[in-house]
């Protein structure tokens, strides 16, 4: 009972002293305050992401690139969920690609967009970059051929260009069947295409580099019928004269050497081919 006593005794002696007071009073207004913070902190986290986004951009027009992706990468791995993250990445990583040739670290930085994001609007965008650096920077032509066999499949637009780039890829691997598979799909989906003409004299191309010289010979004849005043038809002339120069067709490589004369932009290719069409005319003679 005196033990009781005494707690009721020590508790109101407590409950009357300054301290317990002052904590009473403190307590709550710190909790009010904090939750207070953190409510605003949330409700204005959007508005600084789009003020740290902006001065990125910002950074860009006055190109300090290498701090434009650091303030991208810092919303990206600071604010994974936010609707900057994904587009935060991209821009990182086209910034490295574009302006800083940092073409690896660009890589790195569609590679996880598309890991982490697969259904962002800025996820082919960066394919196509990734195409482009693995075919044109880093010379990787059987990863940019996967790339660019993605965007074709994913019906990215301009779709013909992909698949021109898809086949050019396989050309520069020197698989020349299956870059002319892909330049003949292109004729067939696309007869409007722009690249239709280069296609066209490229698979006579592909015919003449297997030594097929007959198909290539043929092609190209329907090119230069077809699109006389086109210059992949000087090409195809030219290319003409290659491939008759093989068959030991001489005098007709010849004629169309000597007509190409003033009208192929290389003069000078046309000069050497000339003088070895007709050094190997001279020698025939010679062994007649």
């Amino acid at each position: 009972m005196k033990q009781r006593l005494l707690q009721e005794e020590l508790s109101r002696k407590r409950r009357n002293s300054p301290l317990y007071r002052l904590l009473v009073v403190i307590v709550p207004l710190f909790l009010l305050i904090s939750a207070a913070s953190i409510g605003y902190y949330f409700a204005t986290l959007d508005q600084r992401l789009y003020n740290s986004f902006n001065l990125a951009e910002e950074l860009i027009l006055e190109g300090e690139y290498t701090n434009a992706v650091e303030l991208y990468r810092r919303i990206y791995e600071e604010h994974p969920d936010s609707d900057l993250a994904a587009k935060s990445l991209y821009r990182a990583g086209e910034v490295q690609n574009l302006f800083i040739n940092q073409y690896h670290a660009a890589l790195l930085a569609f590679l996880r967009l598309e890991k982490e994001y697969p259904d962002s609007p800025h996820v082919l965008p960066a394919l196509e970059q990734e195409a482009d650096i693995y075919k044109n920077r880093l010379r990787d032509y059987g990863r940019a051929a996967a790339l660019y066999q993605k965007l074709v499949d994913r019906e990215r637009k301009p779709a013909d260009r992909f698949l021109y780039e898809l086949a050019d890829c396989y050309f520069r691997v020197n698989n020349f069947e299956q870059a002319r598979i892909e330049f003949e799909n292109l004729l067939k989906m696309w007869p409007d295409s722009s690249y239709v003409a280069e296609v066209r004299y490229r698979v006579g191309v592909t015919f003449s580099l297997e030594g097929d010289l007959g198909a290539a010979e043929k092609v190209f004849l329907q090119v230069i019928k077809d699109l006389p005043d086109d210059p992949f038809a000087t090409e195809a002339l030219f290319s003409l004269a290659s491939v008759l120069e093989e068959q030991e067709r001489l005098r007709e490589a010849l004629k169309i050497l000597n007509n190409l004369e003033g009208v192929y932009p290389n003069a000078e290719a046309v000069e050497r081919k000339k003088t070895q069409v007709e050094e190997r005319i001279k020698l025939k003679k010679r062994a007649i």
